[in-house]
Parts: C-alpha cells; structure tokens; sequence
C-alpha cells in the first residue's frame, strides 16, 4: 500500500478550521463525525443542510435563519439558491476595519507597499463614491487592465459595493484579446496602469489603451493609475484622468445597497484560443459563499496567516485571493516575471513576508526544479504550512520535489476547478494525508464523479469530471446568451442535467483524484482514449527535454499521437533520444501512448495563464486557424508547428 508523503499531526488536526466545522455539523445534526469522508458524503447528500451551515461558519453577512436555500434541488441547471437572501459582495471582503496589514504590494521594480484594513475600506470608500458620481450604477460594467497591484482590488470592491459587475484583463494580453472580452461585455468604467514591468523591462499600458478605446464606444471614462511613472501622459485618451484627481474627494462611510444572492458580480472568461471567449456571468452570494469555504475550510485560512498566490488580474485565482480579505488575513500581490532578477525571487520574498500559504502552478513548480532553486535549504521557511498548485495536473515527481526541496512539513495542496466556478471541483483537506500525484480530495459540497462513456461512475479508472447536482458558484449565464444556448452546450450537452467539466480525472479508492488533462485534448489512437497527463507525467522525468505538447493528428483515416519537444539548452534530438522517450512511454504509460512522430520545434504555446494549448497546435497542424492568439502568452510560438514537413510523413 502506498505510503503519504505527508500526514499531519493529531495536534494540527484539532486547530483547523475543517475540524471544527465538523464538530459544528455534529453539534447541529446530532452526527457523530469523525473524518472527511463522512463530512462529505453528508455534504452532498443533504445540500439544503450543508450549505448555510458554511454560511454561518464563514460569518456571511446578513445573517441568515429560516431563509430558503434552494428552489429546486433537482434541477440542473436553472436551480436558484438563497431566493429571499440579499447581500453586498464588497460588504463582506471589508467586514475587516483595523490597522492589521490588509494587502502588502511587491512588485519587480523592488517596490513594497503595505494597506492596513482601515486604509483600504478608506481607500474604497473614496473609489466607490467616485464611480457613484460617474454615474456608475447596478448592472453597469467596471473593467480593469491592470498589474495585480492594490488599486486592482480597490477598483473591484468600489464598483461590487455599488452592484456593478466587475471584470478584468492582464496588461499582457493584446489589443485583440482585450477587445474580444471587453467588446462582448461593454464596460462603462475602465481602469488602467501607466505601464507594468516584466523582465526588467518598463511595458507601456496607454498605447495599447488609445487601439482599444477607438472599438470600445461605451467606455465613458479612463482612469490612469500611476505605476511606472508619477505624472503619466494620457493627453491622447480624452476620457482619461489621474486615478489621484479621480478619488481626490472625501467620502464618508461607505453605502453597501444588498442585492439578491444571484445578483451579478463577476465576468470571467474562457481562454478564447478557438473562438470568441465564453463571458460566463457569476453571481455575488455564489462566488462568496464558495469561496470561503474553499479558502475557511479546505485551505484553512485564518486571521494570522498570510497568503500568496502568483497571478495575473486575467487568472480567477485573482479573485480567488481577493477573497481572503473576508478572512482578516494579509495578502500579498506581486506584480512582474517570477524569475526576476533570478529564479529564487519568490522564495526570497516568501521569507522577508513571512508567508504561510504560498500558492502557485504547477508549470512554475517544474520550471523551479529545472532551475536548480532549494528554497527550502536557500531561505528560512518556518512559518510556511501550506503550498497550493493549479493550473494543471502537478507531476509525481514535482510532488517530491516540494517535500524534498522546500518543506517536508507541508500540507501539498494541489486543487482543480476553473474560471467557470471561479473555484475548485477537487481541493485540499487539512485534516488528511497527501499522497503522490493525487488531489486530496472531492470538495465539500461538490457532487463529482468520474463518468465512463455509459455515464456510470467509476472508481479506480479514468473517465469524465462531472458534478451531478447544483452547485451556487455555478453561473447563471452567458453574457448575451438569451436563451441560454451557449450555457448549455458548455456543460450538459453531453450527460443532460448534468455538469460535465471537460477533464479527464480517476477517483481512487481513498478519496482523492488524479488529473489527466483536457477531455476535449484527448488523444484517440485506435479509438482508444487517453489522457495527455499521463504522457506528461513520463517526460517529465526526462533531463534533456525542457518542455513538450501532445496532440492526435488525423491520419490515414485514424489519429495518431505527435510529441513536440522542446530541448535543453546544449541538447540535441537524436533518434537514440527518440527511442529512448518511446521506451520510457511504453514501459511507465502505455503502448497507446507512444508518439507516432517525435519533433523538435523552439516554444511550446501557452495561455496568459500559463496552460499549454494543445487544441490551438492541433488546428495550426490540421491547417486551421487559430483566431484568437492574443489569448496566448507565446504566440509566435505556433509558427513552428505551420508547414511542418516532417508531419507529412
């Protein structure tokens, strides 16, 4: 039986946050559990119980007593949550008003920058009464194209205070991408930087601003936040004005109008990378409730703590973060390239912060150990108890790596949801033992399985992530998808009523799940499925190659699978390297998942979040085009792959 990696004590147990909401549970139902397990059968299996015994844990504001939770348990979709509820998202994110620090700010320019909790609700406070004189109101748009810096987050909980929806690009995508977003939703308000640094380098925001503004006839108003210079020139944008002289008024005490639990207050969107972006609405109490569940509970967030997590404005682990602000916890943002000026910067900042839960993906967990970084012997990691990872599935051996090389005693929580829930279909339980290359566990709540193709659950093999039951983060619509055609298509075309994800996953007999990439990437040789995961999991044991994306290529009436490597620095592709990654294939994966052809090209594509795109490569090799390459962080990158004369043989 396979050992964990990790187990924690009896002590840390009892002090979690998850143990005491069982003990709650216990209290209030008269259960006697003693695991998660049975935490989370019940969870799932009385959601009318489950759901506002989160509320009243996580201290939700209003309160909440006799209220209706559900108006149909077993419609999927189109079930209603909290029907009689109102709230104010920003309401909860500032229930907070001390001088506990709120937000630290580092960005690669060496800035620091610290926000107590009484100076953001102030700082909002001035925001919120600005937008209202803009005549920003409930349901209008506030958009950000911003660096994850404070006056990102001071922008959104300005414009959610008021009941406007708020949505956000990174500063790296392009025009295109942008306007593909932003032009679908039609913003009022935009928000946007100087400039940002990457790499070194100052990058200009502005001129990009003045291409976008030209096809966005509904911004009425620009405001320009100073980063990379104090006094920008923005003489170009007429709507534009200096963040400082667009807050410069005093405001009082700040009005938090309740809204209805669905009451809009996010857009998010899909990677665009074979289309236009799904804008996928979520509604205020949704996104709250389940994100401070999975932050309260299953990352065990508490007041002392203070939290990382790498992102962009453009990733929801954004907003996943922002979320810890209703927690009293410090966060800390960084702004710029995780390896600059080296490849240890993150640590060195997760020392000097003192951060506790350190959250990032798990290509930066793989490019950190090809880098030769040992944070755990390099810098002082004490208060560290927690690392999280997503984005895609982590590798065995990365796993290792972190108990290895950063802490031995570390809750390795390794989650998996998506920008559609703005949260986590698989998270990490306090409470229990991490074993290699498995997510710990089902989240609370979160009724999923793995379908096989006769829509039958299977443990212990590898089929469709599905969720059986409504969920209230799940949004309630597309933007301008009246009759809800698109909503459908997305996710219960397959298994009506029920909510099919699009990843591969197995649910091993423990409880936990293993990630086995993107369904809609499958491979299909011989009309047998697979998983591209489980290739990646293989060549990332080999040292010459730095990075790699699978796809099917239709051949001769089948598919067959085409690797494309990227090389080390100094290394070749030879055929015994070749034979050598078909070897590996056959004898750790499967003979399935032995390429057809093995090819060296220069970059591998991936998104401003940092997925490899693999559906992108297959249309660039079929002779499609990809439409939205703004969406790609690399896009010069699927140029290799255009014309290849090796794939016609």
């Amino acid at each position: 039986m396979m050992e964990p990696l990790w187990r924690p004590s009896e002590k840390r147990i009892r002090e979690t946050n998850m143990y005491r909401f069982m003990q709650s549970v216990n209290q209030a139902h008269g259960t006697g559990f003693a695991d998660y397990d049975d935490l989370y059968r019940w969870s799932i299996d009385n959601l009318e119980l489950f759901w506002p015994e989160v509320w009243r844990f996580v201290g939700i504001t209003p309160s909440i007593h006799n209220e209706k939770i559900i108006d149909d348990p077993t419609k999927m979709p189109g079930a209603h949550w909290f029907p009689e509820t109102r709230l104010n998202f920003a309401e909860n994110l500032l229930r907070y008003r001390d001088d506990k620090t709120a937000l630290i700010f580092r960005g690669e320019d060496l800035v620091r920058r610290t926000l107590s909790y009484r100076e953001l609700y102030a700082a909002t406070a001035k925001a919120a009464a600005a937008l209202r004189a803009a005549g920003v109101v409930a349901g209008d748009r506030v958009v950000g194209f911003m660096p994850n810096m404070p006056e990102s987050i001071i922008a959104m909980l300005a414009a959610t205070s008021l009941g406007a929806i708020w949505s956000s690009c990174s500063p790296d995508f392009g025009i295109r991408g942008v306007l593909d977003r932003f032009g679908q939703t039609r913003p009022k308000v935009l928000f946007t930087a100087d400039g940002y640094y990457f790499k070194g380098k100052r990058l200009d925001c502005l001129e990009k601003i003045s291409g976008i503004i030209k096809e966005l006839p509904s911004i009425e108003k620009i405001v320009v936040v100073p980063y990379t210079q104090q006094n920008p020139d923005f003489a170009s944008l007429p709507p534009a004005m200096h963040y400082d002289d667009f807050v410069k008024n005093d405001a009082g005490e700040m009005e938090f109008t309740r809204f209805p639990f669905e009451h809009p207050v996010y857009i998010m969107y899909s990677s665009g990378t074979t289309g236009l972006p799904k804008c996928m609405v979520q509604c205020a109490g949704g996104v709250l409730l389940n994100q401070l569940k999975e932050l309260i509970l299953h990352t065990d967030v508490k007041r002392e703590d203070t939290i990382f997590y790498y992102t962009t404005c453009g990733w929801m682990m954004w907003n996943w973060l922002t979320a810890s602000l209703a927690t009293g916890a410090t966060l800390v943002l960084y702004d710029g390239n995780p390896f600059h000026p080296g490849p240890d910067a993150l640590w060195r900042m997760a020392r000097e912060e003192k951060i506790s839960i350190f959250g990032t993906s798990a290509g930066y967990i793989s490019a950190l150990k090809s880098a030769g970084v040992r944070p755990g012997s390099q810098f002082d990691l004490g208060p560290l108890k927690t690392l999280l990872s997503t984005g895609s599935p982590l590798s065995k051996e990365d796993f290792h790596f972190i108990y290895r090389e950063i802490k031995s005693d570390l809750q390795l929580s390794s989650i998996s949801g998506g920008s559609d829930l703005n949260g986590c279909f698989a998270l990490g339980n306090p409470m229990g033992p991490v074993y290699e290359g498995e997510l710990q566990c089902r989240g609370l709540g979160m009724k999923v399985f793995a379908y096989n193709e006769e829509a039958n659950p299977v443990v212990g093999e590898c089929g469709e992530l599905v969720c059986t039951a409504p969920f209230p983060s799940m949004p309630v619509y597309f933007w301008d998808d009246e009759k809800g055609e698109k909503f459908r298509a997305a996710y219960f075309e397959k298994f009506p009523g029920v909510w099919t994800h699009g990843d591969f996953i197995e649910l091993t007999p423990r409880g936990g799940l293993i990630i086995y990439g993107r369904s809609d990437a499958t491979l299909n040789p011989g009309g047998v499925r697979i998983g591209t995961a489980e290739l990646y999991r293989v060549m990332a044991r080999i040292e010459e190659i730095d990075d790699c994306v699978v796809v099917g290529q239709q051949w001769q009436g089948d598919v067959r699978v085409v690797l494309f490597v990227r090389m080390k620095e100094g290394f070749d592709l030879s055929d015994a390297l070749r034979e050598r990654i078909k070897n590996d294939l056959r004898q750790n994966a499967s003979p399935r998942h032995v390429p057809a052809k093995i090819i060296a090209v220069a970059d591998i594509p991936y998104t401003l979040n940092m997925k490899k795109v693999e559906l992108a490569v297959r249309q660039v090799i079929h002779g499609h085009e990809v439409k939205n390459k703004d969406a790609l962080k690399n896009p010069e990158s699927l140029d290799y792959f255009a014309g290849l004369a090796e794939l016609a043989d």
